[in-house]
């Protein structure tokens, strides 16, 4: 919980309402590397959206595949 605590407001924040399941070191890793492609904490929270979703997506088509429904 330590190392949760020490992440940024922001990211806690996002993280709070996360879909998927972050550790607080992969979370940090990926919202550094989008603090420094985007320049802001909005764009930053924005970009880990796009990751979520896509991740989602995948989940759901791997999901689908292995049920055999398509």
């Amino acid at each position: 919980m330590d190392s949760y605590d020490r992440l940024p407001p922001a990211l806690r924040r996002w993280l709070s309402e996360a879909a998927l399941p972050w550790s607080p070191h992969s979370a940090l890793r990926a919202w550094r590397k989008a603090l420094r492609a985007c320049g802001d904490e909005d764009a930053a929270c924005g970009r880990l959206s796009r990751i979520k979703a896509a991740q989602l997506r995948r989940d759901k088509v791997w999901a689908i595949r292995r049920s055999g429904r398509g």
